[in-house]
């Protein structure tokens, strides 16, 4: 049985719902920003990293996030994300996280110095250190990781609905306990904070996935982490998942002949 199979037939008045319901909710966002440019986007920022998220539910969609081509993924996102305010500085930036994402920190680095330093830059502060966090700890800098990670737990939670709070948590508590197993300082409980953060948004599947990965050869549990990226796609060379993945694959064969 494939895919297809398993979804409830389409209703066709739900794209219409969806519709008014997505230019609502862009008619509340543009109202802030009129009336609080600094709180209006930040609300536009975390709107836009979470939209991502909920854009790939949808199966078909998702399977694209999965599969790696960050190519293709910026491409598909960047017709939505020219239509934001303070696209100088946010289209770089959502452009970066995806980037950093699936492992291409060039690309995300040269991203972020292209976005504008006005004061949606600074009212950005959550995505940036977000973004930090994963660059840092790819890149080998496990402290400034760690203080990062540090920063961003402390921040203030926006004003949101209760889901949209606990997944902005959960993406948080996931960037500190991916900059833990970067350091290989984890905690207990770790694992299987990263693979929950895996789940929370596609677009941070596999970044959180090798972090969990790591956590799990740390603690001994050789199983888990072999299951953990069983299925990962074949990475560019652009990617360090392309050097990360061998390195947990050359551990975990050398701990399963022991």
């Amino acid at each position: 049985m494939n895919a297809a199979d398993d979804e409830p037939p389409q209703v066709p008045i739900w794209p219409k719902v969806m519709f008014v319901a997505s230019a609502l909710a862009a008619a509340l966002l543009l109202r802030e920003t009129w009336q609080n440019p600094v709180v209006g986007v930040l609300a536009l920022a975390l709107a836009g990293s979470f939209w991502l998220a909920r854009f790939v539910a949808r199966r078909r969609a998702k399977q694209l996030f999965l599969g790696g081509n960050v190519d293709a993924i910026v491409a598909r996102w960047s017709g939505a994300v020219s239509s934001m305010p303070h696209f100088e500085t946010m289209g770089p930036l959502m452009a970066a996280t995806a980037f950093a994402a699936y492992g291409w920190v060039t690309r995300a680095r040269a991203a972020m110095r292209e976005a504008d330093r006005g004061e949606a830059w600074e009212a950005a502060l959550e995505q940036r250190l977000f973004l930090d966090t994963l660059l840092y700890a790819f890149e080998g800098d496990s402290a400034t990781a760690l203080d990062r990670a540090a920063r961003l737990e402390r921040l203030p939670m926006p004003p949101a609905a209760p889901p949209l709070v606990g997944r902005i948590r959960l993406l948080r508590e996931g960037a500190a306990a991916l900059a833990r197993a970067f350091a290989h300082a984890g905690r207990t409980g770790d694992t299987s904070l990263l693979v929950a953060a895996s789940e929370a948004s596609p677009l941070v599947h596999w970044a959180m996935r090798y972090g969990a990965a790591i956590s799990a050869i740390d603690a001994g549990d050789v199983g888990k982490a072999r299951e953990l990226i069983a299925l990962a796609p074949k990475w560019s060379e652009e990617s360090c998942f392309l050097e990360f993945h061998r390195e947990i694959d050359a551990e975990l064969t050398r701990r399963e002949s022991c």
